[in-house]
């Protein structure tokens, strides 16, 4: 099995890029998605992650909103509750890698976390500034939110040092396809 590992900052068009690799038979793990599922209500991430931020749950649901209001301004609060999630999410990975010849993670915090040792190969995805915004200012977010966001992930010096291949995402969907099938055509080399 070849594993590799999809990371970016937010708005550089990772989710996109996943969905190319998906497009192409690789399988995709999306860290997020799996986040959400594990902190779903009924579930004990969710009972847990309400237990420590109840300023964050409205009618017995957590508010994804003001979590995030939480955790991008105050280091600790990000902290634990990576701490309460991140356990969830990589031990459903791990149950959802198995058995696939080459499998895609969709993580936003390789580089935050120290964790590109996991992987076969780090796949960056990296924008300009100008272009990130540009997108996440088109999803609705506002710019304090924006520039939060971003001050807490890594920077693109950071990620280029783990990167095994780098993604320029600020061309076009077909440079984009281009792309992802070369790193393709690499690694499956190797399976």
């Amino acid at each position: 099995m070849i594993i590799l590992g999809l990371t970016g900052g937010i708005g550089a068009g990772k989710s996109t890029v996943a969905e190319l690799f998906a497009a192409r038979g690789v399988t995709v793990i999306d860290a997020d998605a799996i986040a959400r599922e594990v902190t779903a209500p009924g579930t004990r991430g969710h009972d847990a992650v309400a237990a420590e931020f109840p300023h964050a749950v409205v009618d017995g649901v957590l508010d994804r909103s003001a979590l995030a209001r939480i955790v991008f301004t105050d280091d600790d609060a990000r902290r634990r509750l990576e701490g309460i999630v991140h356990p969830l999410v990589y031990a459903e990975s791990e149950r959802r890698a198995a058995g696939h010849e080459i499998v895609l993670h969709d993580v936003p915090l390789i580089t935050e976390k120290g964790r590109a040792d996991r992987y076969d190969a780090v796949i960056v995805v990296g924008a300009s500034q100008d272009v990130r915004r540009d997108r996440l200012i088109r999803r609705g977010m506002t710019d304090a939110d924006i520039t939060a966001r971003i001050a807490a992930q890594a920077s693109d010096s950071e990620r280029r040092q783990i990167a095994d291949f780098w993604i320029d995402n600020d061309g076009d969907r077909a440079a984009l396809e281009r792309q992802v099938a070369a790193i393709i055509e690499r690694v499956s080399g190797s399976v």
